[in-house]
């Protein structure tokens, strides 16, 4: 079933795959196929279907070239585990009658050395170049088995978003919801409705041993339609698929015992109705409220705007969070966005990881955010990068900019200002390490490629470094005798060749530690004068006294204020007397540090 031409090497179109695989086996039996073409050599033998045997041969190669046993011999033993194939490439000789002389092995050669020691498919044709072309040793992967691809199980799809219940707010025509209507409690479905697609199984692609063998895959697992169908609905082959069909108009009713779909005439509701069963809400997009938010609801969505009291929880995953009168006895938390209070928040909690936040009057709350603005804050902690207050009563704050009008204690509760204060010292020791680290390799490096220049100046490798070039371009013919003479003084030098060799890579890798290094030494740099900017605390007007501390915080775990409430209330308040004081002041302006 092989064809050999004068236009080349090919197939019999019509064969197949076993029969073309015992002629390359009957063909390479003393030979190998010259300027063979490996990919689609492969394609043949396992891909590509038998064709009309009129059609001209599919060539894969030139010619057949002999393969005699001394070449033959130049090739190793390969090693096969575990579906690969283990080559070691290493120089070969040939013997001649003046002594061993260098070879070089050939690819076609090597496939069809391969074929007879059972390396039948999946040959590297890259690699084994590679470590042809590469002259030294290199033991390397050249063949892997084709692993089988498996098929795709069939699935039913849905074909109709009307099947799902949603207790969301229906969305107005002007982009509101209304929370006292659900947008679908009870799906209803027009007759002729698609309800569910098959998508049929789709079979998988066999594999191939290294040795030819096939590898098939497992099968696919079929599913049926009439698994599903209920009351009310028929199986029907459209468009070349099979589909689910609602027989009658009617209301969705999914059995969650088995899994069925049925369409009726009757609403089957088992969860009951009452304001209760709606629960929290957890919206995908942007909300907004026109009524109240009740005490331990929860209203989770991105952009949150409520125009009435909040007296539950408001969490958006990421947007701005408008509260346009008051917020009591609940919480307002933003993964990343402003929050913005404009009226009264009481004994609440306000939290954005990254974001700004905004309140008219706050009373005995916790807040916390990249930048806070109150315009009257009693009572509260506050946590932030960034504070400005026009009026501030027995607050305890803590930022690293702090700009009041107005600040005094309240009853009971002093004034604390915290100077928040990055602690640098786990940079300080990286800088340290990092730079006299920087030194070493570069002190390594220099002893490395000032002990490369001494062996160079020997009178030996320089003779040989000269010569060995224009032998090796042949620009040099040597006799019988030179050429002994000439690999006597390789053999010489070749151990101060491998010292060289070793130190400069030494001095590379040194080289390339200690760029490495100065850039960690650089980055750290970097992120300490980021976190050195001063903190700094000003009152325009004390009205009793106010007390300005420092607080040190770890930069390694992130901002000082992305923390719960509780741990707030407890640093500001629980450890304020454990930090001595570093400024403060009952009356007049106060300015942390003064200015000189």
């Amino acid at each position: 079933m092989l064809i050999h031409g004068t236009d080349g090497v090919g197939f019999h179109p019509a064969s197949s795959h076993e029969q073309r695989q015992a002629a390359v086996t009957q063909a390479l039996a003393g030979a190998c196929f010259a300027a063979l073409d490996y990919e689609r050599f492969q394609y043949l033998l396992y891909d590509a279907e038998p064709g009309n045997p009129d059609d001209p041969p599919i060539l894969f190669a030139a010619t057949l070239t002999p393969f005699p046993p001394a070449r033959r011999a130049l090739y190793k033993s390969v090693r096969i585990a575990h579906g690969e194939a283990t080559y070691m490439f290493e120089p070969v000789f040939v013997d001649t009658p003046d002594g061993p002389r260098p070879a070089a092995l050939a690819f076609d050669e090597f496939v069809a050395d391969l074929w007879h020691k059972g390396v039948r498919c999946g040959i590297d044709a890259a690699a084994v170049r590679a470590g042809i072309a590469s002259g030294k040793p290199l033991r390397c992967v050249v063949a892997c088995r084709r692993e089988a691809v498996p098929g795709q199980d069939a699935v039913i799809v849905e074909a109709t978003a009307a099947l799902h219940r949603s207790n969301a707010p229906r969305e107005l025509a002007n982009g509101r919801v209304d929370l006292h209507t659900f947008e679908n409690r009870f799906p209803q479905v027009e007759a002729r409705t698609r309800l569910l697609r098959k998508v049929p199984a789709t079979p998988g692609r066999r594999g191939v041993e290294l040795s030819g063998a096939w590898i098939e895959p497992a099968l696919p697992r079929d599913v049926e339609l009439a698994t599903v169908a209920g009351a009310g609905t028929v199986i029907e082959h459209l468009d070349g698929n099979d589909w689910l069909v609602a027989a009658v108009q009617g209301f969705v009713n999914v059995d969650r015992r088995s899994g069925r779909i049925a369409i009726g005439p009757k609403i089957v509701s088992r969860d009951g109705v009452s304001v209760r069963t709606t629960g929290n809400l957890q919206l995908a997009g942007e909300y907004e409220e026109f009524g109240e938010v009740q005490e331990n609801r929860v209203v989770e969505g991105g952009g949150i705007t409520i125009h009435g009291d909040v007296f539950g929880r408001i969490v958006s995953r990421g947007g701005t969070i408008t509260l346009r009168r008051n917020l009591v006895g609940g919480a307002a938390t933003s993964a990343d966005g402003a929050i913005r209070v404009g009226g009264v928040a009481a004994n609440a909690v306000l939290q954005t990881r990254c974001g700004e936040v905004t309140v008219q009057r706050a009373q005995n709350c916790v807040i916390t955010g990249t930048r806070v603005r109150i315009g009257h804050a009693t009572n509260c902690e506050i946590m932030a990068d960034e504070v400005v207050i026009k009026s501030a009563s027995g607050c305890a704050i803590a930022a690293r900019s702090i700009v009041i009008d107005s600040a005094g204690p309240r009853n009971h509760d002093e004034m604390t200002l915290f100077a928040l204060q990055a602690d640098t010292s786990r940079l300080d020791g990286i800088i340290a390490d990092r730079t006299a680290r920087t030194e070493a390799f570069g002190r390594l490096a220099r002893r490395h490629l000032d002990a490369v220049a001494g062996l160079a100046q020997r009178h030996d490798v320089r003779t040989y470094l000269a010569l060995a070039p224009r032998v090796q371009r042949r620009e040099v013919a040597l006799d019988a005798v030179q050429l002994q003479a000439f690999r006597r003084i390789a053999a010489q030098v070749a151990p101060v060749l491998r010292e060289i060799s070793q130190l400069t890579l030494a001095a590379r890798q040194a080289g390339a530690q200690q760029a490495l290094i100065r850039e960690q030494a650089q980055a750290a740099q970097r992120d300490k004068d980021a976190l050195g900017a001063a903190a700094a605390c000003k009152v325009r007007l004390l009205a009793g006294e106010t007390v300005v501390r420092t607080l040190p915080y770890d930069p390694d775990r992130g901002v000082p204020y992305d923390v719960p409430a509780r741990e707030v209330r407890h640093r500001l308040r629980a450890l304020a007397h454990a930090r001595a004081a570093v400024g403060g002041g009952s009356s007049g302006p106060l300015e942390w540090p003064a200015s000189s």
